[in-house]
Formats: C-alpha cells, sequence, structure tokens
C-alpha cells in the first residue's frame, strides 16, 4: 500500500497523517550517551567493575573508550534515526585535558565544552545527569550516608551539576532536564528506614538550593523500587520521589522510569495520575524483563501504551520530558541505539494516528462495544506506510535500509578497536 492510501484509510477514521508526522518531528527526545560505551564514562578506570546498582552484561566488540570513539558513534546513530534529538549526558563523561582532572565534587562547565560545541554543530539541546554511581566516595550510600563527609561530597556533586545543567541550558539555547537518580539502599533488612530517608530529603534540599532558573533547568528525582545489592530496600522508592516533587513544586519534576517498577505496575497507567497533579513530568523509556530495567527499547505493547498516554495527556507539548535509558552490551551498541530511538519514534507516530476523539467519546458514552472493535481493528492500519514516508521526509532510511549501514560501520570503525 502507498502513503496515499494510506493517509486515506486514515482520514476516513478521522484522522491527519500529515499534522500526525509535523508533531512527531517536533517531539524532543533525549538519546543517553551511556549505550555507546556500557555507562564507563571517563573518569573512572575502565578495567574496574561498575558499582552502585549499575551493570552491564554482554562483551560485543567495538566498545566506545574516548570521547572521540563515543561521538564518532553518536554521529552515526544521528545518521539512522528521525526527529528531534536531544543528547543526554552522565556527569561521568566530563573531558579532562592533560592535568585539568577534577574529582566529582569539583566539575566545572569547561569540563563539558566540548560536549557543547559537538551539541551546537549539530543543532542538539542537551540534558544532564549527576553520576552517584561507580565511584570510590559510594560508602555505599551517597546522598542518604549517615558519614558527613560522605554526604557533602555527593551533595557539592549535585551543586556542581546544576552549574553545568544552567550551562548546558544557557549555551545551547534549550531547556535542560538535570536527572537525581540514586543507587542508596540495603541488600537484607534494614534497621532504620526513616533515618536515611530523612537524609536523603535534606540533601536533595541542600542540592536545590543552589541558584538555577526553573524555566531553564528542570532539576528531576527518579525512584527505583529495588537494584542489585539493595534488594531488601531502597532510599529513594517511589512514594519518596513523588512526595519530594510534590513537596518541592517549582523546584523540581517527578521522573518516572518504566524500568523502575514492580513487573505488575506500568508506567503507562501513571502517567496521566502524574498530570493530575503536576504541571510536568519527565520519562526514563527503557524496557523491563523481569528484574532488569534496561532492555533495548522495543516496538511493544507497553512502549505504544507510554506512546499513547503522552499523546491523550496532551504531553507532545513539552508537559512530558522524554529521554531513553537502556545499555546493552550483548548485541552492537549502535544498533541498539537505533533500534531503541527508531521504536519509540514510531510508538509516537502509531499514538498520534489515533482517532483520540472518536475513541475517548465512545467510552464517554459507554459503547464499549465499539470501542473495543475499533482500538483492535486501527492495530492493523496501515501505520507502516506512514511511517516510511516520515523517514523519507526526515531524509533518514526506511526499515530494512539502515542495518547495513551499521554493519559497514563495525567493519570498518568498531573492529579496529581494541
Amino acid at each position: 500500500m502507498s502513503y496515499l492510501e494510506a493517509k486515506e484509510k486514515y482520514s476516513n477514521l478521522g484522522v491527519d497523517t500529515e499534522n500526525a508526522m509535523e508533531i512527531l518531528k517536533n517531539i524532543p527526545i533525549s538519546l543517553h550517551c551511556w549505550q555507546g560505551d556500557d555507562v564507563r564514562g571517563f573518569d573512572t578506570d575502565p578495567d574496574k567493575p561498575l558499582t552502585g546498582g549499575i551493570q552491564t552484561t554482554g562483551n560485543y566488540p567495538g566498545r566506545a573508550r574516548t570521547f572521540e570513539e563515543l561521538t564518532s558513534d553518536i554521529d552515526t546513530v544521528l545518521g539512522l534515526i528521525p526527529g528531534k534529538v536531544k543528547l543526554n549526558l552522565h556527569a561521568s563523561y566530563a573531558i579532562f585535558e592533560k592535568g585539568d582532572f577534577a574529582d566529582r565534587d569539583r566539575l566545572e562547565t569547561r569540563h563539558f565544552k566540548k560536549w557543547v560545541d559537538f551539541c551546537k554543530e549539530r543543532g542538539l539541546g542537551c540534558d544532564f545527569n549527576p553520576t552517584f554511581f561507580s565511584h570510590p566516595k559510594c560508602d555505599p550510600l551517597t546522598l542518604s550516608s549517615p558519614n558527613e563527609k560522605t554526604r557533602k561530597f555527593w551533595i557539592d556533586h549535585g551543586k556542581a551539576c546544576i552549574r553545568i545543567s544552567s550551562y548546558l541550558a544557557n549555551e545551547l539555547n534549550c531547556e535542560c532536564i538535570m536527572n537525581i537518580w540514586t543507587g542508596d539502599g540495603f541488600k537484607d533488612i534494614p534497621a532504620d528506614r526513616m533515618g536515611p530517608r530523612q537524609r536523603y530529603r535534606e540533601s536533595l534540599d541542600e542540592i536545590l538550593s543552589e541558584t538555577y532558573d526553573f524555566s531553564k533547568v528542570k532539576p528531576c528525582v527518579e525512584s527505583k523500587v529495588f537494584g542489585i545489592g539493595v534488594e531488601a530496600y531502597t532510599v529513594g522508592s517511589a512514594e519518596f520521589a513523588l512526595g519530594y516533587s510534590a513537596a518541592n513544586r517549582g523546584k523540581c519534576i517527578p521522573l518516572m522510569d518504566n524500568g523502575h517498577y514492580h513487573p505488575t505496575e506500568l508506567v503507562s497507567d501513571k502517567i496521566s495520575s502524574l498530570l493530575t497533579f503536576f504541571p510536568e513530568i519527565a520519562l526514563h523509556i527503557t524496557r523491563g524483563v523481569r528484574w532488569d530495567s534496561d532492555h533495548v527499547v522495543l516496538f511493544d505493547d507497553e512502549t505504544r501504551e507510554i506512546a499513547r498516554e503522552i499523546v491523550r495527556c496532551g504531553g507532545v507539548d513539552g508537559k512530558v520530558k522524554i529521554a531513553l535509558d537502556y545499555f546493552d552490551a550483548s548485541i552492537n551498541r549502535i544498533s541498539a541505539w537505533v533500534t531503541g530511538y527508531r521504536s519509540l519514534q514510531k510508538a509516537l507516530l502509531f499514538a498520534l494516528l489515533q482517532p483520540n476523539n472518536t475513541l475517548q467519546s465512545l467510552q464517554n458514552t459507554g459503547d464499549f462495544t465499539t470501542l473495543m472493535v475499533l482500538q483492535e481493528d486501527l492495530r492493523s492500519a496501515p501505520f507502516g506506510d506512514v511511517w516510511e514516508e516520515y523517514c523519507i521526509r526526515q531524509n533518514k532510511p526506511a526499515d530494512g535500509m539502515w542495518l547495513p549501514k551499521i554493519k559497514k560501520y563495525e567493519e570498518t570503525v568498531l573492529s579496529k578497536r581494541g
């Protein structure tokens, strides 16, 4: 079926495919830098294991080891994904010139100038994340540690990241979403649950006391149900993160990672609840498999449902800040990046091609029979032809055309890395 035939079929359903593609191309999605190097960053020993609840599996050849290698890989990805791209950095990706190393509590804007130059040359915005893991000063707690020196180190790190986020927002003329997540918690049953959470709250208060323009920098608080080595208790639980965000509206917003909840909880069901009370929320979109939260995003049921809720709730106007967050070292890392990004774009286009007003009317009038039948019929609507047309208009390869380009890059570039 051609695009024009698909356009007519959707028009008969009351859907404007041209409008859907126009909206999609302007929805920012943040591309996470850490897929390219297995969350290693540039400020720790690459031969030592990750710590603080972070772990990658697999040893596929070609991992990026330097700024130049990582940005080369990102450029390859950018050539294969349609839409409006932002970059998402962790603080551990600071660039240190010879003799200019700074520990995380002393990071400065100059350590990210190369990233700013990279983004400017490509017209990208940039989001940011303090890195509260894989560091000797994880004791193993960070912002919730009872050790005052440890806690101060990480508070100072958070404050430095606020300043860096402001720098990114101003230099790139684009709001910077600064996400705070820690793996703080305990492997076994704690004797004190309240104390760490009180300290965590006080630490966040101190971080957010740093001066910043909330219209440009959006600090987030991200929760997690549990992590590796903190199976019994996580300080930053969902209730904690939502409670803190609610108590500090105008200073931070909540962030939900759909791999950070119990497997029977669905973030797609939570989006409308949060938007009832928060003017803005943020999402890290991943794919959870059993206990693991960081598989490559696919065009699966939950990804589609998350996208539908973003569209239905008016989130495409900027109320919902969207980023990817996963890391797979068992397959070609660039393919993982591209697959996840294109899958999320597909899900958003699929959502924009729904006759949402009609579906809502059927629900409100109690015609659940027609609602079910129409929702099922839409699954086989000619979505793929609209997606192909969108890729063509974005001057990006259609499905089935981009993997050979990655295979060629693997042969000529990745295979040459040690």
